[in-house]
């Protein structure tokens, strides 16, 4: 075996032994490396690829930048209004800096988590019952805020965080349920209401303009016949022709008010303090008892 033979297999075993001690890493697409040189970490993370190391001197964390889902338990807590409710959420965050990440907290997703139950519970204690059924986008913005400022410190960005559920107790449940219906009773009768008055005002203005034209009243009379006499199980009965109680209306309308009145009485009854047979002497005609006499009388012979 000549001398370049021997070069080369030396040459391979040192490289063997380096790749056994560790000197060559493989770092994934999703995650970012820190070099760690005699337990002081480089201030440069390795990117995806390959990573060459120092046998024995490096040490390399591997740190993920996906983005993490971590649903945050129910906490129990009272709002505002004193109603006892529990909620649970969820945190979507990422590491926008791996070195804090490895370095300024020992565990940042254990980190992550408590803030958010703290925050959760911070939340609930500062908002309405109405607010975290309703207003939740402004919930959400706030809850965002709380966690999202300690975790700037250790390398971590807040991308969103939203309440899931709220559970209510079964007393305030079976409220709420009274209440809606109370209030869709409440719009029903108010339809109602606005219904029935619509109707009548439509009625009275009809009733108007059949008043002024006696032909539609009649006209409305035959629809009527018409729609009855539709049912075959019915009989209709009309004793009086229509145009007999047309003909009386306009007997009735071509009187003249003087008419209407001499029809009742030739002569009118005398005037309240009056004498009896008064107006009759004031027409030149004698009374009976002025005539004759009072009734039984006599005459007087001198």
């Amino acid at each position: 075996m000549d001398a370049v033979q021997i070069a080369a297999l030396g040459a391979l075993g040192a490289i063997a032994s380096w790749v056994l001690l560790g000197g060559v890493r493989i770092v994934n697409q999703v995650e970012r490396g820190i070099v760690f040189r005699f337990g002081r970490a480089q201030t440069v993370a390795r990117q995806p690829g390959l990573a060459i190391l120092v046998p024995i001197v490096d040490r390399m964390k591997k740190v993920n930048v996906q983005i993490v889902t971590m649903p945050v338990p129910a906490q129990e807590g009272i709002t505002r209004d004193n109603v006892s409710v529990k909620v649970d959420a969820v945190v979507y965050f990422r590491v926008d800096d791996p070195m804090k990440a490895a370095i300024e907290v020992q565990n940042y997703q254990f980190a992550v988590e408590q803030v958010a139950q703290t925050s959760l519970r911070s939340i609930i204690g500062k908002s309405e019952l109405d607010d975290l059924l309703c207003n939740r986008e402004q919930l959400h913005r706030g809850l965002e805020l709380l966690i999202d400022s300690p975790a700037l410190g250790w390398g971590i960005h807040i991308d969103r965080v939203e309440i899931k559920d709220v559970q209510l107790p079964e007393t305030m449940k079976r409220s709420m349920s009274r209440q809606a219906e109370a209030e869709r009773e409440r719009r029903a009768r108010v339809i109602t209401a606005d219904g029935e008055y619509q109707a009548a005002q439509k009625l009275a203005d009809a009733s108007a303009i059949m008043a002024q034209t006696p032909g539609a009243l009649q006209l409305r009379l035959l629809q009527t016949v018409v729609e009855v006499a539709a049912e075959k199980n019915s009989t209709l009965v009309m004793p009086f022709p229509v145009e007999m109680l047309r003909f009386f209306e306009r007997a009735a309308a071509a009187l003249t008010p003087d008419q209407r009145g001499s029809s009742t009485s030739d002569h009118p009854p005398a005037a309240a303090g009056e004498a009896p047979g008064q107006h009759l002497k004031d027409r030149g005609v004698d009374s009976p008892s002025a005539s004759n006499g009072s009734p039984g009388s006599r005459p007087v012979e001198a």
